[in-house]
């Protein structure tokens, strides 16, 4: 396998697990690929709908040491009502929160592991706000690796933690951000353990593979890809499989990247509205959507190219209006997303708005994980009757015939 700098360029057939930056300059490294392949090598295998489908661009490992969950085949939702109600015609929901552990992490998580596996290694460490945490310790247990997460003291929702240490994790609190978080997990690279953070490049190739989903279900590219933005590694990723899948020609075109975060934790937005060639890290980042409270994204450099080649968008949305954009899919679709992913819809509200969408373009919205996730995060609001005669006076009252 050959892995080449995202800065320097610098090549190494070394396999960037327990040591994820570059010899020469220590930035990001990324997978090459597997060289030419073909249109037809994509058609899928009679077998279940999972990501490993995709094999072909993904690097390659025997079938017996693949460590999956069945992950990936996720469903893409078309949204008429939730569509009426924001000005698109087409607009389609991406449910990753229909993943084994219920966010988009297990895609990445399944190759990073397999790759871990393989190669030997016992134990594996990340630094999370929860997904990355939950999905890590499932498919370690599914390994038989022992799994660390660093987690930001009092900061992690209890749900995603429970999963996390069902699967036996040891979980430990960190005295800070999830920027912090991960600036430990880096010290200690080297030491022989995989570090399985969106920094470690065998993530970014399991997470490309949803753009290719996208792409089968849809019959083409979308025209606009709206998604959540953290540490970058997602939006990297999707760009990533959209460009790989428009180079094979199984698409004629890509989409609009659009990167959404929250106003509280928003240094992307702040690069690209301002014309600025870095993302300067911001402290003490905060957002209802745990899931995107990050301030220091590890994967800037590829987050803001992915926006700027595709002639994309970023923006910055309110927990007010995560809030709201929550609460109207579920209303609407019938889909309870985490706060992360209906912060992808309070953007595209925020871009249809601004005139930034055409007339008869398409677009997909990326919803990251499932609202179960985020249980007691709001405020539930309940009635008590006490006989029929309440419960009919109920009825009455919702117009119900």
């Amino acid at each position: 396998m050959i892995f080449r700098c995202i800065s320097c360029g610098t090549t190494t057939e070394n396999v960037p697990v327990a040591d994820t930056r570059c010899a020469k300059c220590g930035d990001l490294l990324d997978w090459c690929g597997s060289g030419n392949v073909s249109v037809s090598a994509l058609l899928p295998p009679p077998q279940e709908f999972t990501l490993w489908r995709y094999a072909t661009l993904l690097p390659e490992f025997e079938d017996s040491r693949i460590i999956s969950l069945s992950e990936g085949g996720t469903p893409l939702t078309y949204s008429e009502r939730l569509g009426e109600q924001i000005g698109i015609d087409e607009l389609f929901l991406k449910n990753e929160g229909r993943n084994p552990t219920g966010s988009f992490k297990d895609r990445g998580m399944t190759v990073a592991v397999t790759a871990a596996s393989a190669l030997g290694y016992r134990a594996a460490i990340c630094a999370s706000t929860g997904n990355t945490a939950a999905s890590m310790a499932a498919y370690c247990s599914k390994a038989d690796l022992k799994s660390i997460v660093l987690v930001p003291k009092g900061k992690v929702v209890g749900t995603k933690l429970a999963q996390a240490y069902a699967a036996g994790a040891s979980i430990l609190e960190v005295e800070g951000n999830f920027d912090q978080a991960l600036k430990l997990v880096r010290e200690v690279q080297g030491n022989r353990i995989a570090i399985l953070n969106s920094i470690n490049p065998f993530r970014i190739e399991g997470q490309k593979t949803a753009a290719f989903e996208i792409c089968d279900q849809l019959g083409a590219a979308p025209d606009w890809l709206v998604i959540p933005v953290g540490n970058g590694g997602n939006i990297t990723a999707y760009w990533k499989g959209f460009s790989e899948f428009k180079a094979i020609g199984a698409i004629s075109s890509l989409p609009k990247m659009v990167a959404v975060q929250a106003r509280g934790a928003a240094p992307l937005v702040h690069a690209v509205r301002n014309n600025e060639d870095t993302v300067k890290g911001m402290d003490g980042p905060e957002t209802i959507a745990s899931a995107i409270r990050i301030g220091k994204p590890a994967n800037w450099k590829r987050a803001l190219d992915a926006v700027r080649s595709s002639g994309g968008e970023a923006i910055a949305v309110s927990d007010e209006e995560i809030s709201m954009a929550r609460e109207m899919i579920a209303r609407t679709e019938g889909m309870l997303v985490e706060l992360a992913s209906a912060a992808a819809v309070a953007g595209l509200i925020k871009l249809k708005r601004e005139g930034r969408i055409g007339p008869g373009e398409n677009v997909v919205c990326i919803m990251t994980g499932s609202g179960l996730k985020d249980v007691g995060e709001e405020r539930i609001r309940t009635e008590t009757i006490s006989s029929k005669a309440s419960l009919l006076d109920r009825i009455e009252a919702l117009s119900v015939k």
